[in-house]
């Protein structure tokens, strides 16, 4: 019951602090403490109490977390309050009051077990605004308390000669601005978060390790090695979970990835964890497998957009709906394409080249390079993957990362670029190709990832985010061109498999995906950096669905046609 009770007995002490300083003291007990104590000692205890009764409002709101540090601050908080309360006006009911709440907060340290720094504690603007309204009706007790004094009509100066008055004033305002000083602090706190575990960390062995032995392995898992994650590994260490942080949000990206057996270890532990450093969590981009243990979680669901998946047995160029596709593909041919893929000890040897040809692909694109749910041109993530190469007489003109499973159920890409040397529709020549590729080596079916905000339903009775989603979809062409995308990968007759994202409230579900979007951009810096170069004509090797179209391969992945 600890932490259901206390807060609200924690909060119901700040207001009575609160409604003390803005109330006059009894007269005859003020006489005899004016006797032992300076007027300086009274006017400090009186403004201290307010400033109390106001974090002890805050403290309220991290019991309710059940943080261990504002269970320290709230006993520390009361007992000072309680003694203060005596030196003020000597009022006893009030220290006896704290008192008993104190001695109710003092043996409940156990049920307040999370590690978070009061710092780091992310204080909701609905907390903010409630502790504001308290303040106010300070303000509006004290006006009323001192009514007979007229101090309405009086300027500040003047009500100094009622110490009474000016005391319960002084309170007052300091509440308000020790409020105010915090609102503006929490708008710049951060939160302190895990490292990031990079390349050179004797843990991205073991990733490596995890992803060439994991039970369902997943294309889209290989962005573990981009180097800008965090990791959460299993007791057994045949398991992880990998995800982002960006101010007070984590973000779990797709489902943990080994063991199936050790997935809802890994979500719980994930879960746990940021809920231990008080950040706002969720896990995004996951499929429909993995929602009987999210449900099981409590965690609410939202549908993100669909998935595409060729399947590979049964892929063809012939008949007549392939019609433009084979068109496209055959004529790139005939002007001199050749494609073939090299290996990761090739891909390393062709860094330079692939390096040239990425920059001149980002002096036509806005954005710049991407992270978290795609990858960017780093040579030494790049280095890690088969290269899918397109050559125009034995040049590289289009290229392509490719992520591939240890037992061939499935590939897909993720860095795409080309040249300005690339003929047209060198992107459908690329995908065939790739394609083709992928059924000869015998792979499962070809990843083409996201659309987002697809599938959504209008319905009167959806939830309210799919209803906005699915006005966004439809009347959102002018920033992102969604239906061109879903119509791009349709013609590739894929099967589209729905996708979500889940957070423990509906609430948070947008902020998460703000920073999502964020975390993938390189920041707001990112999303609005420009191109190196205005482009003077449209890039030979564009598609038909706008002039970011080498990006729509991004498995999982919202976004992408605006960002890459």
């Amino acid at each position: 019951m600890a932490p259901t009770a206390l807060p609200a007995l924690v909060a119901l002490a700040g207001l009575m602090l609160l409604v003390s300083a803005a109330t006059p003291a009894d007269p005859d007990r003020f006489r005899w403490l004016a006797q032992l104590f300076p007027a300086a000692v009274i006017d400090a205890s009186h403004f201290t109490s307010s400033i109390i009764g106001l974090l002890l409002l805050l403290m309220a709101f991290g019991l309710s977390r059940r943080v261990g540090a504002a269970w320290g601050a709230s006993a520390s908080l009361l007992l000072l309050g309680a003694l203060l309360a005596l030196l003020k006006g000597v009022d006893w009911e009030e220290t006896a009051a704290l008192a008993v709440v104190w001695l109710l907060v003092l043996p409940a340290r156990k049920a307040f077990f999370r590690k978070a720094e009061l710092t780091a504690l992310e204080v909701t603007p609905v907390w903010l605004v409630s502790a504001l309204a308290v303040v106010l009706g300070a303000f509006v007790l004290t006006f009323w308390s001192y009514s007979s004094l007229r101090i309405y009509d009086q300027l500040w100066w003047r009500l100094i000669g009622d110490a009474d008055s000016a005391r319960s004033l002084r309170a007052a305002t300091g509440a308000a601005l020790a409020l105010m000083a915090i609102g503006v602090w929490r708008l710049f706190a951060t939160p302190h978060t895990p490292k990031i575990i990079g390349d050179d960390d004797p843990d991205f062995v073991r990733v490596r390790a995890i992803l060439a032995n994991a039970d369902e392995p997943d294309p889209e898992a290989q962005l573990a090695l981009l180097g800008d994650k965090r990791f959460l590994f299993s007791r057994s260490g045949q398991s992880f979970l990998m995800f982002g942080v960006r101010g007070r949000s984590w973000i779990a990206l797709g489902a943990p990835v080994g063991r199936r057996s050790e997935r809802l270890e890994l979500l719980w532990r994930f879960r746990e964890l940021a809920d231990a450093h008080a950040a706002r969590k969720g896990v995004y981009g996951i499929g429909p497998d993995l929602l009987p243990d999210l449900v099981e979680m409590g965690l609410s669901i939202q549908k993100i957009g669909e998935s595409a998946a060729v399947p590979l047995e049964t892929f063809s160029t012939a008949g007549r709906r392939r019609e433009v596709l084979r068109r496209n593909w055959r004529r790139v041919q005939e002007l001199g394409a050749s494609f073939e893929v090299v290996n990761p000890a090739q891909t390393a040897e062709l860094i330079p080249e692939l390096k040239a040809l990425s920059d001149q692909w980002l002096t036509h694109h806005a954005g710049g390079d991407k992270s978290f749910t795609m990858g960017g041109f780093d040579p030494r993530y790049v280095a890690e993957f088969p290269c899918a190469l397109v050559r125009m007489e034995g040049a590289v003109v289009a290229f392509a990362s490719l992520w591939t499973t240890p037992d061939q159920s499935s590939f897909s890409m993720d860095l795409m670029r080309y040249g300005d040397g690339a003929p047209k529709n060198v992107m459908d020549f690329l995908f065939v190709e790739l394609l083709l590729w992928g059924q000869a080596q015998g792979y499962g079916a070809f990843e083409l990832g996201m659309a987002p905000l697809a599938g959504l339903e209008e319905r009167r009775l959806a939830p309210f985010l799919s209803r906005v989603g699915r006005l966004v979809f439809e009347r959102g062409e002018d920033f992102y061109n969604f239906q061109g995308l879903r119509r791009y990968k349709d013609k590739y007759s894929p099967v589209w498999e729905p996708r979500y994202i889940a957070a423990p409230n509906k609430w948070s579900i947008p902020l998460l995906m703000a920073d999502v979007g964020l975390l993938s951009s390189g920041g707001v810096a990112g999303l609005g950096r420009r191109p190196k170069r205005p482009a003077a004509s449209e890039p030979a090797g564009s598609e038909p669905i706008g002039q970011n179209s080498p990006g729509v391969l991004g498995p999982a992945r919202a976004g992408l046609l605006s960002t890459r």
